[in-house]
């Protein structure tokens, strides 16, 4: 590709707009679903607002004067209900964004009914939806699913093993799905931020300092990188752009940063 055709390609991607396109956003009743939900509704967006809470997702709905379509965005039936409705009521969805997640266990004795849901909420929703929108995006020509991953996807989470292994099952997804349909006019990204000011963070205990060494940014902050990300039609958004040399470093040199890791989980056991 040549200097001239690059500047062209740059230049289109960024004139690109979410006026009037139909934006899903599952999870969107706090946290890091809310402030993408706000971001895409000040672009235009015509955003639905989905959660199981939905006490919280009405009030946000509301704010933003976007749909709401309460629900499990998780289960094979909840999905299906959801595009549904959405369909249905809203229009043929554009976008959507993959942000429903939890965090559950701790540790070897993570329970299995914790492994279960995370595998449900944090890996399969994502399977479920795309399986559903991916042929009629196709079909027209073009789609963009955004997941909600995690640093932890990239390089691992101490002492959260369920979270851990699912949040690397949602980004190696995501990277299958832009692997076999980019060239079909489907974009995906993956966030993978680190501490972020949410509640999941206010959970974690003595790992928030952890999660927050090179700083705990906003949820608003995290939704501005992701735009950033789409307009720029990059796969891996990184709100912490140190992730990406946590990430190098570890494909580098794989037995120096599990040591590093190792190091750092005895330093949280010692400080317990």
């Amino acid at each position: 590709m040549t200097e001239g055709s690059e500047m062209t390609e740059v230049s289109d991607v960024s004139e690109m707009s979410m006026q009037d396109k139909v934006v899903v956003v599952t999870g969107a009743a706090g946290g890091i679903g809310a402030a993408l939900a706000a971001r895409m509704a000040g672009l235009g967006a015509r955003v639905v607002v989905s959660d199981l809470d939905g006490e919280r997702a009405h009030a946000v709905a509301a704010k933003l004067g976007a749909t709401l379509v309460a629900g499990d965005a998780a289960s094979e039936d909840g999905v299906s209900a959801l595009i549904e409705t959405v369909q249905d009521e809203v229009g043929p969805i554009d976008v959507w964004f993959a942000n429903a997640g939890v965090d559950l266990g701790s540790g070897l004795d993570s329970p299995e009914d914790a492994w279960a849901t995370s595998w449900e909420v944090n890996v399969m929703a994502h399977v479920r939806a795309a399986r559903l929108l991916v042929p009629g995006w196709v079909e027209r020509g073009g789609g963009r699913f955004v997941s909600t991953a995690s640093a932890a996807g990239l390089l691992t989470m101490v002492d959260a093993p369920a979270y851990s292994v699912t949040k690397h099952g949602a980004v190696a997804f995501a990277e299958w799905l832009s692997v076999t349909y980019r060239h079909k006019g489907i974009h995906v990204h993956a966030i993978c931020p680190q501490g972020v000011q949410t509640a999941m963070l206010e959970r974690a205990g003595d790992l928030a300092a952890v999660l927050g060494r090179d700083r705990v940014l906003t949820p608003e902050e995290v939704a501005e990188a992701t735009w950033e990300a789409i307009v720029e039609d990059r796969f891996l958004v990184l709100p912490h752009p140190e992730v990406a040399d946590y990430y190098r470093a570890r494909a580098a040199d794989t037995d120096a940063w599990i040591s590093g890791m190792n190091r750092l989980q005895q330093k949280v056991e010692s400080g317990r």
